[in-house]
């Protein structure tokens, strides 16, 4: 089955500067020099995606990469220069400003790494504020509210204000709060950059048991390879408002498509990226109970090495498509070392 595309943008383009139009009604396509030559910043440049439902794909880039912008021009909270944002096939740029805020309000969650609680509101409060905005009555928004603040780990905090709360709590709250209009489409931008190693771990980890149960549309915003390699399906690497590849965390680390890309995954242990059915042997034999294919060869390498003989692995529906052995885990983990 084909997957449906729920988001997509094409050809989008965001400059600054009083000649920007101007630069892209001449030119459809400039070059960093037309753009540098024009006076203009270039801070999205023709970037394409497109993000199927239920995934979670993740924008990295270093700080100026035109990430935060890219994501702001999806949701039209920037303006793009040019171009087209399509969600559910219809154009976001040829929706009125009113049209916006009932697709915001009720199809589109947002979470930013400044939580923005409202310090005056207890946590159920801030949880049922959207809900309020749009006049649910109380009654359904307090029921409404009460089940994302359980959902989000925080029931018997109800009643908590802000400043009682951990950083991790606050962000768990800002959670509840764009999840609570049961949104399609759900951006995140580096919501867990402010918090401590330690927590920011347990956010991650509580991120994805939400995706689990509700298998959102994520666009995720990070600069940390190693949390994107933890939570993406798909990555998307920028580069001076450019998106330079489009791939799995895996096929980034084999199949870099620049120097730059390859420079940005170059520090992270391939155990942590590759999975079992990356290197596996296809059509191969084994012993013993099998491993699924999408599992991470960082969880089951001691098993694997240990083992007498090689390991049968499965696709998700259970079948047997291979095996792996301990000759492939020492490549992933020692490079063109003998096996173990």
């Amino acid at each position: 089955m084909t997957p449906t595309t729920k988001l997509s943008c094409r050809n989008v383009w965001k400059l600054y500067g009083p000649n920007a139009e101007t630069l892209l009604a001449q030119n459809p396509n400039p070059s960093a020099d037309d753009i540098r030559n024009a006076g203009v910043i270039g801070a999205v440049r023709n970037a394409n995606i497109e993000i199927v439902e239920g995934e979670i794909f993740i924008i990295m880039g270093l700080s100026g990469s035109g990430k935060s912008t890219l994501v702001r021009c999806l949701s039209r909270l920037i303006e793009p220069t040019s171009g087209e944002v399509l969600f559910d096939d219809a154009d976001l740029l040829r929706a009125s400003e009113k049209e916006m805020i009932e697709i915001r309000r009720h199809k589109m969650g947002m979470v930013f790494q400044h939580f923005a609680l409202l310090p005056h509101l207890s946590v159920l409060q801030n949880v049922m504020f959207p809900l309020t905005i749009q006049a649910t009555p109380k009654h359904e928004a307090e029921a409404k509210a009460r089940d994302v603040v359980e959902l989000v780990g925080l029931k018997g905090r109800e009643d908590y204000y802000p400043r009682e709360l951990s950083g991790g709590q606050q962000q768990r709250v800002g959670i509840a709060r764009s999840l609570v209009t049961e949104p399609d489409l759900w951006f995140l931008d580096e919501p867990f950059s402010a918090l401590d190693p330690l927590i920011r771990r347990e956010m991650q980890d509580e991120f994805l048991r939400l995706q689990e149960r509700l298998h959102k549309t994520i666009v995720f915003i990070t600069h940390d390879f190693e949390e994107a390699v933890r939570l993406a399906d798909r990555i998307a690497i920028m580069k001076d408002g450019e998106v330079i590849q489009i791939a799995t965390p895996e096929e980034l680390v084999m199949n870099p498509a620049t120097d730059y890309v390859a420079e940005f995954t170059r520090h992270i242990p391939r155990s942590k990226v590759l999975t079992v059915g990356g290197v596996m042997t296809v059509g191969a034999a084994g012993e013993g109970e099998p491993i699924v294919q999408s599992t991470r060869v960082s969880a089951v390498a001691e098993r694997i090495i240990t083992a007498d003989a090689p390991i049968p692995v499965t696709d998700g529906k259970g079948l047997v498509i291979g095996a792996i052995d301990r000759k492939a885990v020492a490549h992933v983990l020692f490079g063109e070392g003998d096996a173990v």
